[in-house]
This record gives C-alpha cells, sequence and structure tokens, in this order.
C-alpha cells in the first residue's frame, strides 16, 4: 500500500470524530486501487453495525454488484472487532492489514446469552434450510 492510500485511510478516520465516534477508518482495495472508503458512523446513524469496516464493504457491494469481494484487501486504522471479522470473512476478503492492535485489556461489557431452542419448530426450521441448500446443489 502506498503513502497516499495510508493518508487517505487517516484522513477518512477522522471524519467519525464529527459525529463523537470512535475515529476508524477503513478503505478497500482491489488491482491497487480504492474501491470504497468509510469510517465509523455508529453515533450519526444510531446503527449498532455501522463500523467502517462494515460501511466500506456495503458500498463496495453496490459498486461491484457483488456481496464476495474476492481479489479485495481491507485497511483499517484499528484491528477489527469480532462481529467486522464475521462479516469480513464472509465478504471472501483476502486479506486485512490493520494499523492499531485492540487493547487486550479492553474490558467486555456484553453480557448475552445464547440459547439453543429444540422443538418442532427448530426442525421445520432446519428442513427449510436443508430444502434451500438442495436445490442449490
Amino acid at each position: 500500500m502506498n503513502n497516499d492510500f495510508f493518508k487517505k485511510l487517516i484522513k477518512e478516520s477522522k471524519k467519525s470524530l464529527k459525529y463523537n465516534d470512535v475515529p476508524v477508518g477503513a478503505i478497500l482495495v482491489k488491482n491497487n486501487k480504492i474501491i470504497s472508503k468509510g469510517h465509523n458512523t455508529r453515533e450519526k446513524s444510531n446503527c449498532t453495525f455501522s463500523h467502517a469496516e462494515i460501511n466500506v464493504i456495503q458500498k463496495a457491494n453496490k459498486k461491484l454488484k457483488s456481496y464476495f469481494l474476492y481479489d479485495c484487501d481491507l485497511y483499517v486504522t484499528l484491528e477489527p472487532c469480532e462481529m467486522c471479522k464475521k462479516v469480513i470473512n464472509n465478504a471472501r476478503i483476502a486479506n486485512v492489514f490493520y494499523l492499531v492492535k485492540k487493547d487486550e485489556n479492553k474490558k467486555e461489557y456484553n453480557k448475552t446469552s445464547y440459547q439453543h431452542l429444540e422443538n418442532e419448530f427448530g426442525n421445520l426450521s432446519k428442513k427449510n434450510l436443508q430444502i434451500f441448500f438442495d436445490k442449490l446443489r
């Protein structure tokens, strides 16, 4: 990545400060060309998943008319969170490069409990999924 890309990445991250949001910026690159840029907009949009990585991926999806972003590299100012990592993997992005590691000592506030429910509706849902994927194959 050339220095112009890094300068644009830092400039993009600063846009978040206008909304009192964490200054994180992201750039998606394909064939050494910037496909999309994004920054955190959670405070502005009041949306849980408006992270820089998600915003840049959504813009690239629209521009490339694909939800797969093969052969693309993602540059981010901060190491992606677990949510963003899942989206990045699902988008099939080739490489992720970040400038700052997450703070390992950061306190985790989320205490969400996940529970698997076993009943007839779960069986129906499983059957619907099997039918869908059988048609694809």
